[in-house]
């Protein structure tokens, strides 16, 4: 998952889609922390999070990463090369980074960011990207 994604739960809940999708993320970690998956992260979680000027949100996600996820090693340089032809095809640098990444750690990534969701649907990747409820779906998770 990517940053939007694990700050979802933090978004206005008043919205029904961001309602949907931070109970899809709150389902997902559930089946983190009992083992069903695996929660990855990479330098671009810590950046993104540290970058985060909500001093409460960034603690709880910090905390978050700290009790569920894997860290894992990357081989940077390929990450570097794989993000700038990332970049050069359209895409943000963060977002290039975290596929990157994902595509060296990981069988699915998931966002909540429709701009990068759609463009991810455009580019050869191998790793598979959705949104939280469509992994859900996918995965029967209830």
């Amino acid at each position: 998952m990517d940053v939007c994604a694990l700050s979802r739960p933090f978004d206005d809940q008043s919205y029904m889609r961001i309602r949907l999708e931070a109970d899809a993320v709150y389902l997902i970690l559930d089946k983190v922390q009992k083992g069903k998956y695996e929660l990855i992260t990479s330098p671009v979680h810590l950046r993104e999070i540290g970058d985060n000027d909500d001093f409460e949100e960034k603690l709880q996600l910090l905390s978050l990463l700290q009790r569920f996820s894997k860290r894992t090693n990357y081989d940077i340089g390929e990450a570097k090369m794989r993000a700038e032809g990332l970049i050069s095809k359209g895409f943000g640098m963060a977002d290039a980074a975290h596929l990157a990444f994902a595509e060296q750690a990981a069988d699915t990534f998931i966002s909540c960011d429709d701009k990068l969701l759609r463009k991810c649907k455009t580019t050869d990747l191998a790793v598979k990207v959705m949104n939280p409820i469509k992994f859900c779906d996918e995965e029967r998770l209830r």
